[in-house]
């Protein structure tokens, strides 16, 4: 949810000041892509964050951070917005040779060290994309992490509503209806982001790349299938994460409201810097001016409060030079380890498969198309009908004849090991979605087998969780 700030109050001056500010800012991004100032390095490299719970011996969410955050005392491991969530993070590593086998003994090693700092405390970290036993009266302000940042998104989004309570309304197999004065609902939603860093001259095609993968992504990849006991979608986050955020921006060119958490408005044309130039029409959340000489000290934090599920950032390198991300925010948390970075190695294929293809994939499936899809496969996962280069069909079927060999393909013909690669794509991914079973259609059947109790499901995951093996062979 990105830096802490000073203050939690702000007045209309300094939403004003930083507003100016901003508006600099952006010309100087602008000349920097004028220049061709970023980092061109060919060689691309990817990183991740991981979001996660803390439970308790009950398996119910632990609202205690703090006290795990000072044991763990790690810099790759962060608070998030409850005190029930952290925050795991990865070395960006170059996309090359044993990468994904790298990528893991990282990501295990500090998740090791997140399980040893909970037992100490009696707790158990869990990842896992929205926790089956969290209810709303846990999700609730008391709870937000010590954090003025925290504290100041949530009022400044209810100022936007002037003070209008959010509207919570996801249609699934249940429907879950009702409305709330804070933006709490947003902790329920955790996440796997993947970063991939890239010159500027790749960066449109590979953002344009995102935004069509979308959509299979999240159907090979959803584990959020419950909300405060409600079946709804195969991976909730997705409407809850955009219901809670709810507030004015701007309308698009279909006259829709775009919302601070969406898919965007359309592929790109020439540069990520219209994205940025996008953020102007975004009202300000958190107008705390940074240091004038701190380069986009205004501009990178604005970025942040907009939270694209293909969001554009902008970096820097040890010696100052800036340079170009995409980040992935669409794939949900777990179900292990192993599962995650296979979601990354197949997030990371279709961005090279779809940003190298010879022709454009905007050119084959309008921006119209693959929004829809999106949103379409968040909702049906696996069983989700999608329309790809003009025709009607399975996201299931795109992913197993196409998708996942293509994927595994270009990460090979970049340079990864084919070991690797073979494990991954031939003993996660594919049997996978071949037997339909992503995180979100597991625990469906656990509670379809052995009734409505939330508890006994988290148990089962969190002892299944522990043992590594993929989602896809646990048994129910």
């Amino acid at each position: 949810m990105g830096q802490e700030i000073s203050h939690s109050q702000f007045s209309a001056e300094e939403h004003a000041a930083f507003h100016a500010r901003l508006r600099e800012e952006t010309k100087t991004l602008k000349h920097w892509f004028d220049q061709r100032a970023f980092d061109g390095a060919a060689q691309a490299t990817s990183g991740l964050e991981v979001e996660a719970w803390l439970l308790d011996q009950n398996y119910l969410p632990a609202a205690r951070n703090a006290e795990f955050l000072a044991a763990v005392d790690h810099p790759y491991v962060v608070p998030e917005l409850s005190q029930f969530n952290f925050e795991l993070n990865s070395d960006p590593l170059a996309l090359e040779g044993d990468f994904l086998s790298r990528t893991l003994a990282g990501l295990s090693d500090t998740w090791q060290r997140c399980k040893v700092a909970a037992e100490q405390l009696q707790l158990q970290p869990l990842a896992i994309g929205i926790l089956p036993t969290v209810r709303d009266e846990m999700l609730q302000p008391e709870h937000m992490s010590a954090s003025h940042r925290y504290q100041a998104l949530n009022q400044e989004l209810l100022r936007l509503r002037q003070m209008t309570p959010l509207h919570i309304d996801i249609a699934g197999k249940d429907t879950l209806n009702y409305h709330c004065s804070h933006l709490m609902l947003e902790a329920a939603c955790t996440s796997l982001q993947v970063h991939l860093k890239l010159p500027q001259d790749l960066a449109p095609r590979f953002y344009n790349a995102a935004v069509m993968a979308a959509a299979p992504l999240i159907a090979a990849t959803a584990n959020s299938p419950f909300l405060y006991g409600k079946s709804l979608w195969a991976e909730t986050r997705v409407p809850a994460f955009e219901q809670v955020t709810a507030a004015h921006g701007f309308k698009d060119a279909e006259g829709r409201e775009v919302g601070r958490v969406t898919l965007g408005t359309g592929y790109l044309r020439h540069s990520l810097l219209e994205l940025f130039l996008e953020n102007l029409s975004y009202p300000t959340l958190l107008p705390e001016l940074g240091s004038a000489s701190t380069p986009l000290s205004t501009l990178r934090p604005h970025n942040g409060t907009i939270w694209r599920w293909c969001r554009p950032i902008v970096g820097f390198e040890a010696d100052g030079t800036p340079h170009l991300r995409i980040e992935h925010r669409v794939m949900p948390a777990g179900p292990t380890m192993v599962d995650m970075v296979a979601n990354m190695a197949l997030c990371l294929g279709l961005s090279l498969v779809l940003g190298h293809a010879d022709i454009a994939p905007e050119l084959w499936t309008p921006f119209e198309d693959a929004r829809s899809n999106f949103y379409t496969c968040a909702r049906d996962g696996l069983e989700a009908q999608v329309r790809w280069s003009g025709t009607q069909g399975s996201v299931q079927s795109l992913l197993l004849d196409r998708l996942i060999p293509a994927a595994k393909t270009a990460l090979a013909d970049a340079g990864l090991d084919r070991k690797d690669l073979d494990y991954y794509f031939d003993e996660v991914l594919h049997p996978r979605v071949l037997t339909g079973i992503n995180g979100s259609t597991w625990q469906r059947r656990y509670i379809q087998t052995h009734g409505c109790d939330f508890q006994a499901l988290t148990e089962r995951y969190a002892t299944l969780q522990e043992l590594g093996a993929p989602g896809h062979t646990w048994p129910v």
